[in-house]
């Protein structure tokens, strides 16, 4: 693993300590879609905003897993977990 990848996956294991298991998850989905900005969103959410031609959709989940879930059904991707 490079310097950088592992970087970035402890900055997202400290957003999702609870749900180790989602990171490799989550760097997979962030690779695939470049576009879709994920994040740590208000009062202990997580969200993530897909833009679109004519604006955005943005979800917003309380766990981790539970995003990602979402975005693979608003992209069209098979969960993987």
């Amino acid at each position: 693993m490079n310097g950088s990848g592992g970087r970035l996956r402890r900055a997202a294991l400290g957003l999702a300590p609870d749900e180790p298991d989602q990171v490799p998850r989550l760097q997979r989905y962030r690779a695939a879609h470049p576009d879709v900005i994920i994040g740590a969103g208000g009062f202990g959410t997580w969200q993530a905003r897909i833009p679109a031609e004519n604006g955005e959709t943005v979800a917003v989940r309380y766990r981790l897993c539970e995003l990602l879930d979402r975005l693979d059904e608003l992209t069209g991707d098979q969960a993987d977990d």
